[in-house]
């Protein structure tokens, strides 16, 4: 998605693969160029296994990636300090290597290191490695504990920009090792255009970058309002119509510079934030391109400290991390991987004992300058990138014994073209869309009337996310009061209405590729209620009253009544006038039409498009009108949302390992300050919501914490923000002609994919 404000936590982690609801960005090579197909040969004569991806962008590095597809790249060339086991869980003896069970059969999750934990009596936490010895990095390399260290103090450095928020854990220290430093961007910036004081950077140096910022914020003002005139967004020259569908307030009759002006008060230093957040066509490196100059320039500005004491080499071959206080998600955040210090930084600047840690503080540009051309310890090693093709080939000293295929292929396919691709055999495993037409089209390539067949094999897991609808807070309330309990009831009316339709809209799109869920969170979590609680409901299936709407003996058109009559009473109590069965006023704030948006392609292509057409003709006859917005760009709905001015609309989440709210649910109301936090799509400000989901994130007692995050969805269907809509399924398609299943890994989870047993699938012999 592509507001989302954080890559998830569990990146780093190699389990996850083909994540279907990440953003992918475009990559600049040409997607008609002609690649290297399964069936022809690489140039040592092997036949490569071919994988069909979709676009990448280049930036293959542990540290700065961006994209879910760039992370398996680099991830296929690495090893990570921690895994995970086939339910998301860590694995704490890598090294030891504890059988786990899963459905019936035990196995063995060998990884880098084993894990202690121990909770101290004065609420500090340590968290002590040991490494497995005699492993060693592609290029003949040893992996030691100083990689390990290199790697930390790499996403602790004051200069790192990447997505990875290491920094950010309450490690023991860091706070006093990354002050006294600041970025050359950030000095510029708050000196400001005016400044004579030249003590941590030239005159020269401050010029040229005002003349970069001003043409980029003025560029980036202008591409704004060129893309809302031609979406219909604002009149041709009229620059504070544009700024205002934007989000951003521009005097009637103002220029493009007072465009540009707003921006830069808004966003300040943050130049990257800025372009990427109000994004209309170009990227940082089209606006920007030598940002990363000013940005990645670490400049001493005061005391501060030597290493970070949390982080301490215990032994040859260990050590030992200390957090000042509980924190729930630090173990998905060490599954980091162990990146080279003598590729990415200098082994030479290396010397633990006297505070140096493989490169210079404040100077990352040894590892930026390796962001395209990935190295590790991985099954793999990476050979090139050229017309679409990701070339990869075995490392023959990997730990887990050198891969069974000599080489593999990682090709750019379009999604359209990637179930033929194995059909035709131009690709050996990809990942189509999953819905009811390619189910239907894989049993007919097999002609058995089954998903798995002598041409197709298909592996099918819980897709690490969910559909929903969301509702706006403060777009959809009465009285502009977002809390109130008129307001909840508002938005209730409209889920009850939705939600009635999920069920045949869900079937009918996916058929048995999707279910119905009930909470807004992915079934693949283990903080999900089940429906064997005893305290599982049905959502939004209460009238407001709190009587249940249906009884088990209804047919559709009775549970569409009943749907409707419980909307009535929802829009009574939230002070619309309701005569004769229909809506006649709304209150104060509220109103009796709304929109609802949609990123269907234009012609309906969506999971939820009958859910909305069918609970607009229902709203219709009871004297609401809904308009159903299909959006053929879909990249409009977050400009839109941006801009606050969309009151529901139709999306997908992405989910990590760890059910941690904060990122989208946290409004910073609980601690005293203005709401606001990530939650921005909702506009939720609830200090009760705010203050469960800091407990959760303060303790490990994983039995508390899904007890808690409970009662966090409980409140958050209470706000009727968000209506639960669906888990779909991902598929894994290989071709059984030409790939060995019997060599692929068992039992493929949404947790623990395919590519975790890469090193043993084989082609068959021709």
């Amino acid at each position: 998605m592509k507001k989302i404000l954080a890559i998830l936590l569990a990146l780093a982690m190699f389990a996850t693969v083909f994540a279907g609801c990440n953003t992918k960005k475009p990559s600049t090579d040409d997607p008609g160029a002609t690649a290297a197909p399964g069936s022809e040969t690489t140039e040592d004569g092997s036949t490569p296994l071919v994988v069909g991806y979709s676009n990448f962008s280049s930036k293959f590095s542990p540290f700065f990636s961006e994209t879910a597809y760039d992370q398996d790249v680099w991830a296929l060339t690495s090893v990570s300090l921690l895994g995970n086991d086939r339910l998301g869980a860590i694995v704490e003896k890598g090294v030891t290597v504890e059988k786990i069970p899963y459905n019936g059969t035990d196995y063995e999750y060998p990884g880098m290191s084993d894990l202690t934990i121990t909770t101290n009596d004065d609420g500090t936490v340590d968290y002590d490695f040991v490494l497995r010895e005699g492993v060693k990095f592609s290029d003949g390399e040893d992996l030691t504990v100083d990689d390990v260290i290199f790697t930390m103090y790499v996403y602790a450095d004051p200069t790192y920009d990447g997505s990875t928020t290491f920094f950010a854990l309450p490690i023991k220290g860091m706070e006093e090792y990354r002050s006294g430093m600041d970025t050359l961007l950030n000095l510029i910036f708050e000196a400001g255009k005016d400044n004579t004081d030249f003590t941590y950077f030239t005159e020269e140096e401050q010029t040229a970058f005002w003349e970069k910022y001003d043409k980029a914020t003025l560029d980036l003002a202008q591409e704004i309002v060129d893309y809302c005139v031609a979406n219909g967004y604002a009149d041709e020259g009229d620059v504070s119509g544009a700024a205002g569908a934007w989000g951003f307030e521009v005097a009637e009759g103002g220029t493009v510079e007072d465009f540009a002006a707003a921006l830069t008060e808004a966003y300040g230093s943050d130049v990257a934030g800025m372009i990427n957040t109000e994004n209309a066509g170009s990227s940082v490196e089209d606006l920007f391109p030598d940002l990363g100059d000013y940005s990645g320039k670490g400049i001493k500005t005061g005391d501060s400290a030597a290493n970070i004491e949390g982080i301490k080499k215990t032994g040859d071959n260990s050590l030992r991390i200390s957090l000042t206080k509980v924190d729930a998600t630090a173990i998905y955040q060490f599954a980091i991987p162990i990146a080279p210090m003598h590729y990415y930084g200098d082994k030479a600047k290396f010397d633990y004992d006297n505070n140096q840690f493989g490169f210079d503080k404040g100077d990352l540009s040894t590892v930026r300058a390796k962001t395209t051309q990935p190295l590790g310890a991985g099954p793999y090693k990476f050979v090139k990138f050229e017309n679409g093709v990701v070339s990869f080939e075995a490392n023959e000293s990997y730990f887990l014994g050198a891969p069974k295929t000599k080489n593999v292929q990682f090709l750019e396919t379009n999604d359209t073209d990637k179930l033929n691709g194995v059909i035709t055999g131009t690709v050996d495993i990809t990942d189509p869309s999953y819905s009811m037409d390619t189910v239907k089209a894989i049993k007919e390539a097999n002609g058995n009337d089954s998903v798995d067949g002598d041409k197709i094999t298909t592996s099918t897991v819980d897709n690490l996310g969910y559909g929903y609808l969301g509702i706006s807070a403060k777009a959809v309330n009465v009285g502009g009061d977002i809390a109130s309990d008129a307001s909840k009831n508002l938005r209730k009316a409209f889920a009850t209405v939705f939600a009635v339709y999920r069920d045949v809209t869900v079937d009918s799109y996916y058929g048995e590729a999707a279910e119905v869920i009930n909470y807004p969170i992915s079934n693949t979590s283990w903080a999900a209620p089940q429906k064997t609680d005893a305290d599982y409901a049905i959502a939004f299936s209460k009238d407001v009253d709190g009587n249940e709407i249906y009884t088990s003996d209804m047919d559709a058109d009775a549970k569409t009544a009943a749907a409707l009559k419980a909307a009535l009473g929802y829009f009574e109590k939230a002070g619309y006038t309701v005569a004769d069965g229909k809506v006649t006023a709304a209150p104060e704030g509220a109103k009796l039409e709304y929109e609802v948006w949609i990123p269907a392609d234009g012609n309906g292509d969506h999971p939820s498009f009958m859910m909305l057409n069918l609970a607009s003709d229902a709203l219709k006859t009871i004297g609401i009108t809904l308009t159903v917005k299909d959006l053929a760009n879909s990249a409009d709905l977050w400009t839109g949302i941006e801009a606050d001015s969309v009151p529901m609309w139709c999306a997908a989440w992405g989910a990590s390992l760890d059910p941690d709210m904060y990122q989208v649910y946290y409004s910073g109301v609980e601690s005293g300050q203005d709401a606001g936090g990530s939650n921005y799509m909702y506009d939720i400000a609830d200090p009760e919501l705010d203050q469960l989901i800091m407990d959760a994130r303060s303790s490990l007692d994983q039995a508390f914490r899904k007890q808690t995050y409970k009662a966090c969805l409980d409140l958050i269907v209470d706000w009727a923000v968000e209506v639960p809509v669906y888990q779909r399924q991902n598929a894994i398609i290989f071709s059984t002609e030409r790939v060995n299943i019997a060599t692929v890994l068992p039992d493929i989870t949404t947790y623990y994919g395919w590519l975790n047993g890469i090193q043993d699938v084989e082609l068959n012999a021709k």
